[in-house]
């Protein structure tokens, strides 16, 4: 089986990591990420295939996980990194390098690793969410990744938290134009900015869980808030969509209480007819931590994205 190389274009750096057949790392390069000059972030990630293609011996399949959504005709939109939005990527990328590119959003690269390899091997539907500077997921069914027409499966970070309270859940505006989305509440600044509105102290997500751990009664309750909005936004996907397995990645996903609090909580949401102990999805952290978007996007050159 031929070498896969995956590439995770991120927003600061440009990581490649080549994998033998076997799932075995080979090779391993991170480069910065050109700001705002497009022409120099499709050159970047070119030279890295070169790189890597020397490197397995003159040939490997390429995939790259990308952020914002990727339409099916590999055009970048919703990227925070603006100078991929309307970009035709994957075709540019292909006529540089020569060779087929497969590209898909990086929480769905994570999805795929995950789902692969990972802590929902074997898993026939994984949800996979971000919970990082902002909050995203992908979905992987029978081991390929959804990604539908618009490019939008797993956009749940931008849907608004489910059963709301006016009072314990504030409406805040998110950078994507509407008000109370997921990731204003549940991403890493979003626990923070909590915090502080509740308490006036400012702390970072890992300074709150590190206080909480420590005895600090105000962060353990902001933990407690958090878990309790995660229940409730996640009971929405296992409504919807009924996963075997939810992976966690991202800063905040390294909360150990998360994993026992949220499935405690969320069979009051989960659609279940009054039998609250029937809720058999699995929570879960990711296997392969930080390394699981890249890791997804080398797996995602040897398959192709279900429509």
């Amino acid at each position: 089986m031929a070498a896969a190389l995956g590439i995770d274009l991120g927003g600061t750096k440009i990581e490649a990591l080549l994998l033998a057949g076997d799932g075995q790392a080979r090779w391993r390069q991170r480069v910065a990420t050109p700001q705002g000059d497009y022409a120099a972030t499709v050159e970047a990630v070119a030279r890295l295939a070169e790189q890597a293609r020397a490197a397995a011996g003159g040939a490997c399949t390429i995939g790259v996980g990308a952020p914002g959504s990727v339409l099916p005709d590999g055009r970048i939109k919703n990227a925070n990194s603006q100078c991929l939005n309307g970009r035709a990527l994957q075709a540019d990328l292909q006529a540089r390098l020569g060779q087929p590119v497969r590209i898909a959003n990086d929480a769905d690269c994570l999805a795929l690793s995950e789902a692969s390899d990972g802590a929902g091997a074997g898993a026939a539907v994984v949800f996979a969410v971000i919970l990082g500077t902002g909050c995203g997921a992908g979905i992987a069914v029978h081991g390929r990744v959804l990604a539908g027409p618009n490019g939008l499966a797993g956009e749940w970070g931008h849907n608004p938290l489910p059963w709301a309270d006016m009072q314990r859940d504030p409406l805040l505006d998110c950078w994507c134009g509407q008000r109370g989305c997921n990731e204003t509440l549940l991403s890493g600044p979003g626990l923070a900015r909590d915090h502080h509105r509740t308490t006036g102290d400012a702390r970072s997500a890992e300074q709150i869980a590190a206080a909480a751990a420590a005895g600090d009664a105000d962060c353990a309750a902001t933990l407690a808030r958090h878990a309790g909005r995660l229940a409730r936004a996640l009971a929405a996907v296992i409504n919807l969509l009924d996963p075997d397995v939810i992976v966690l990645a991202g800063g905040v996903s390294r909360i150990a209480s998360l994993y026992t609090q949220v499935p405690q909580a969320w069979g009051r949401w989960v659609f279940s007819g009054g039998v609250r102990d029937t809720v058999r999805t699995r929570l879960v952290p990711s296997r392969h931590g930080d390394a699981s978007g890249v890791r997804g996007a080398a797996w995602l050159g040897r398959t192709a994205a279900i429509r």
